[in-house]
């Protein structure tokens, strides 16, 4: 795991070495066990280490091929480096080092764009031909590891992090308003925008091209690979399904216990990580788990729920884990509010500060941790979501049930008013239609219930599980730790995107016939959190972890801000969001604003999301712009 960055002056002037310090500078924390640069021309590449395999200086970056064509800067981990170093082998290709940055390199310089598939782990990377004289940067299929690039005037820059293309000396920041009304709508962004104008996300299971030898170089992007959620027309067999799973699985988390340094894991008390976990302990004694719990002492209603370290401590005695743990009360968010948005570098999906302590307290005792990022996404952990939008006319009827419950911060009838300020800029944009172009690529036959349910299944892992791999890179490698998801094994993905649906969900035939308009308690269970959805991770995971856990109600990794926001941090709230002089408000209407969160303060209405939301956005402003 690491940090690469690098830019091409287009008008072919010399590359300054001073500009590409500053940049791999930029992001020292992502590597501190060693940098690189690598210039020749007008092409400059960086590079900051973090040691994970082969700890030996034949590791160091930027790495040149043996024929001295290609260039690589590379951030990640490919778990089936040996696998394929064995079959480069074969092919005559010779390794200096025991590194998987080298297999990447070869693999390039042998297979071109497909060894892009053949790749099964987590990475981003830049590559120089220079016998092409063309750049290629590549992020892999599930876009755990992110890639900014950035085309401004005669400047194409990229990096891990956007304070890496920042640091270039000719970069001008201008906020991207339309990004803006998509943040605010969605609490994510969809689409490869971010909140500068001039600077993308390259997608995930993609690769980028930049060619010298156009007249004109323009940056071309190319999808190698995406998501298929499709339903088997066969009747399955439940416990073939059950073997397999559980086969794949701990392949999954067996393929990624390998390191060179020590290794932890993330222990919420949910399911996906202590069964991961628990796999996890039996190849690794004493294995240093990690968890991060809440102060209840102010909360109330279902916030009450939100501490899991007594099922994580139980857990811990049954794997014998050496455990540690971190209690976070109120206040702790707005201590550590301007690290986490210099860190973060845009607000993006969630309530994010929980995850920077829990990354704070791995990172003093390992440099690489696992966690159960995925598996909801790919197995039904929400069904109260995708139940709303089971029974539908058509595709057009399903986009619109689904996108009025994914406006998670703000609905249509709020936009004008809140983004008043600018809205003659942004009134042209339809954050419907920004919804719909996510299934451009899914498009699946859309005829019963199993179907309409993978297209959300598909959604939710190109948009929801994607922005939290996004803030999980920056907030674990805040404090140079290295996130792994065995749940994103390449193997294991290709089942959970073939396996029925009536293995992942358990009412799906109750929900059918429900009308969705029908009031009382009966229609109600169905649209609250409840433990129908991953059946089949359930019935599997029951030889590894108490009954009381896998058939617990979905309990997601939150703080309890709802009662914090309007208790112990009400104060806070209102001097950041309740001032007029507040940088926010350049963009954003005070007194639309205003009105939202008081519903919030006054217990009118829960926004919690919301003002988690502002609060980042405020923060940001100060620390970027």
């Amino acid at each position: 795991m690491c940090g690469i960055t690098g830019f091409i002056n287009l008008n072919q002037s010399a590359a300054s070495p001073v500009t590409l310090k500053k940049m791999t500078d930029a992001i020292a924390h992502r590597g501190p066990d060693g940098e690189g640069q690598w210039i020749e021309g007008n092409v400059a590449l960086g590079h900051r280490r973090l040691a994970i395999i082969d700890l030996s200086p034949a590791g160091h970056q930027p790495m040149i091929s043996e024929d001295h064509r290609y260039i690589l800067t590379y951030n990640g981990e490919v778990y089936n480096f040996r696998e394929l170093r064995t079959e480069l082998e074969a092919k005559g290709y010779w390794f200096r080092s025991q590194s998987d940055s080298e297999v990447v390199l070869n693999a390039f310089a042998c297979w071109g764009y497909e060894a892009l598939g053949k790749f099964n782990g987590m990475f981003s990377f830049a590559v120089w031909d220079r016998k092409e004289q063309k750049l290629t940067l590549a992020r892999d299929r599930y876009g755990i590891k992110p890639l900014y690039y950035s085309s401004q005037g005669n400047i194409f820059s990229f990096g891990s992090e956007q304070k890496a293309i920042f640091a270039h000396t000719a970069f001008k920041k201008d906020i991207n308003k339309q990004a803006l009304l998509e943040y605010f709508t969605f609490q994510n962004i969809f689409t490869d925008q971010t909140l500068l104008n001039d600077v993308s996300l390259l997608p995930a299971g993609s690769y980028l091209t930049l060619d010298l030898h156009e007249s004109e170089p323009k940056a071309k992007v190319v999808k190698y690979w995406d998501y298929n959620f499709t339903q088997p027309r066969e009747k399955a067999d439940r416990q073939e399904y059950i073997e397999e799973l559980d086969r794949l699985f701990n392949q999954a988390v067996n393929r990624q216990l390998v390191s060179d340094v020590e290794l932890g894991a993330y222990l919420s008390g949910g399911m996906d990580s202590g069964s991961i976990t628990a796999i996890a302990a039996q190849s690794v004694p004493n294995l240093k788990s990690f968890t991060c719990g809440f102060d209840l002492s102010s909360a109330s209603g279902i916030e009450l729920t939100f501490d899991e370290r007594t099922k994580a401590e139980a857990m811990s005695a049954l794997f014998k884990t050496e455990h540690y743990e971190i209690v976070l009360k109120a206040g702790d968010m707005e201590r550590c509010l301007s690290d986490l948005a210099w860190h973060l570098e845009e607000p993006r999906v969630g309530q994010s500060y929980p995850n920077y302590y829990a990354a704070k307290l791995a990172g003093r005792f390992v440099k690489v941790v696992l966690s159960g990022g995925g598996g909801d996404e790919l197995f039904g952990g929400y069904p109260w979501r995708y139940y709303r939008a089971v029974s539908n006319q058509d595709f057009e009827h399903y986009v619109d049930q689904y996108y009025v419950f994914w406006q998670r911060l703000m609905s249509n009838t709020h936009q004008k008013k809140v983004f008043k300020p600018i809205w003659g800029d942004v009134k042209h944009v339809w954050t419907r239609d920004i919804f719909r172009d996510v299934f451009a690529s899914h498009e699946n036959e859309l005829k019963t219930p199993e179907d309409y349910i993978n297209h959300s299944l598909y959604f939710e892992a190109k948009t929801f599980l994607h922005g939290l791999f996004v803030v999980e890179d920056k907030l674990s490698m805040a404090h140079s730790l290295e996130n792994r998801v065995p749940f994103m094994d390449n193997d294991l993905v290709d089942f959970a995107m073939k396996c029925p649906i009536d293995l992942k969900l358990n009412n799906l035939a109750d929900v059918i016939r429900l009308n969705e308009n029908e009031s009382g308690r009966k229609a109600n269970r169905y649209f609250q959190k409840t433990n129908d959805g991953k059946q089949i991770l359930r019935d599997m995971m029951a030889k590894y972890i108490p009954e009381s856990v896998t058939g617990a109600q979905k309990q997601g990794f939150s703080s309890p801000d709802a009662s914090w926001f309007k208790g112990e941090s009400i104060n806070f709230v209102k001097k950041v969001l309740l001032n007029k002089g507040a940088n926010i408000y350049t963009y954003l209407d005070y007194d639309a604003v205003t009105e939202l969160v008081d519903q919030h303060l006054q217990g009118i209405e829960n926004r919690r999301l919301l003002i988690w939301s502002l609060l980042n956005f405020e923060q940001w402003m100060k620390t970027t712009l």
